[in-house]
C-alpha cells in the first residue's frame, strides 16, 4: 500500500510541474527559442513553418510544401526535386 501511495505522490508532482512548471512552455509552444520548426519546400526552394502549407511523405522522409500547386509539381516527378 505504501508503495502505491508513493507512486501517486510522484504522479501528481510529475502532473503539477508539466502542467503549470517547465512543462507548460512546450506544451503551448514555448521552449525551442522561440523559433518555429519549419520545412523548406523542395520545388521552389521556400521556407514552410510546419502549421502551414502541405505535407507529403515520400520513401519515409516528410516534405512541406508553400501551396497545392507545388506539391502537385512533386507528385508529377518527385525524383527531379530531391537531387
Amino acid at each position: 500500500m505504501e508503495g502505491v501511495l508513493t507512486l501517486l505522490v510522484f504522479a501528481g508532482v510529475f502532473y503539477l510541474m508539466m502542467r503549470f512548471g517547465c512543462g507548460a512552455h512546450r506544451v503551448h509552444g514555448h521552449g525551442e527559442g522561440g523559433a518555429q520548426a519549419t520545412g523548406r519546400d523542395p520545388v521552389c526552394g521556400m521556407s514552410v513553418p510546419a502549421d502551414q502549407g502541405y505535407a507529403k511523405v515520400h520513401r519515409g522522409t516528410a516534405y512541406r510544401f508553400c501551396s497545392r500547386k507545388c506539391l502537385d509539381q512533386f507528385d508529377a516527378d518527385p525524383e527531379r526535386y530531391l537531387k
